[in-house]
C-alpha cells in the first residue's frame, strides 16, 4: 500500500456511509425562532443536509416551572458524520449559541437552545456518552408531534412502533380515551 492509499484508508475510517438522523430543537429564551434558525444553519454547515423540517410548536416547559414557553421543532438530516462526532457537534452548537449546561443542580432550566439527537437510522447505542434512540422521546409530545409531521411512519428501532402509534398512545393517556361498549 502506498502513502496515497494509506491516507485514503485512514480518512475512510473517520467517515461513514450516509444515513438519516432526527434532531429535536427547542428554545424558551430570547428570540426563540432566531435561536433555532441559527442552530439549523450550523447543523447544515457542520452535520449535513436538512431534508425535512417540521413547523414550530409552542409548548409549556416539562419537568420544571417557568413562565417562558418553548418553541420546538424536529429536523431530518442526511449525514455521513461519525455518530459520536455528530453528537459532540450538537453540544458545541448549543454552547456557541449560549447554552451553559443541560441542567442546574440536576434540574431542567430555561435555555436559549436545546438540541437532542433522537434517532440515527436504526442504530441502538448505550454508552456513557450517548444513548440512542433518545431514552425519553417516545414519552414526549413536544418531540413526537413535530416528528409525526415529517416522519409519521418511521419505526422506533427498539419499541417496534411508528411515531404515529407512539404519539397516539400519549394522546390516549393524556385524555384517558377508552372505548365504550354499547
Amino acid at each position: 500500500m502506498n502513502n496515497s492509499e494509506a491516507e485514503h484508508e485512514v480518512n475512510n475510517m473517520s467517515e461513514e456511509n450516509e444515513y438519516i438522523i432526527y434532531l429535536a430543537l427547542g428554545s424558551n429564551l430570547g428570540d426563540k425562532q432566531k435561536n433555532i434558525e441559527e442552530a439549523l444553519d450550523r447543523i447544515e454547515e457542520r452535520i449535513g443536509n436538512i431534508t425535512a423540517l417540521s413547523a414550530f410548536y409552542l409548548t409549556a416547559p416539562i419537568g420544571f416551572q417557568s413562565d417562558n414557553i418553548f418553541a420546538n421543532c424536529v429536523c431530518e438530516v442526511l449525514t455521513s458524520v461519525n455518530i459520536y462526532d455528530l453528537f459532540a457537534t450538537t453540544q458545541l452548537i448549543e454552547k456557541e449559541i449560549g447554552r451553559h449546561g443541560k441542567t442546574k443542580n440536576g434540574y431542567y432550566t430555561d435555555r436559549l437552545i436545546d438540541i437532542d439527537l433522537i434517532l440515527a437510522g436504526d442504530r441502538v447505542i448505550d454508552t456513557p456518552e450517548l444513548i440512542l434512540p433518545h431514552p425519553r422521546f417516545h414519552n414526549r409530545s413536544f418531540v413526537l408531534d413535530p416528528l409525526c409531521e415529517i416522519a409519521p411512519d418511521l419505526v422506533h428501532p427498539v419499541l417496534g412502533k411508528t411515531m404515529r402509534e407512539m404519539r397516539d398512545e400519549i394522546v390516549k393517556k393524556k385524555y384517558h380515551i377508552c372505548s365504550t361498549k354499547r
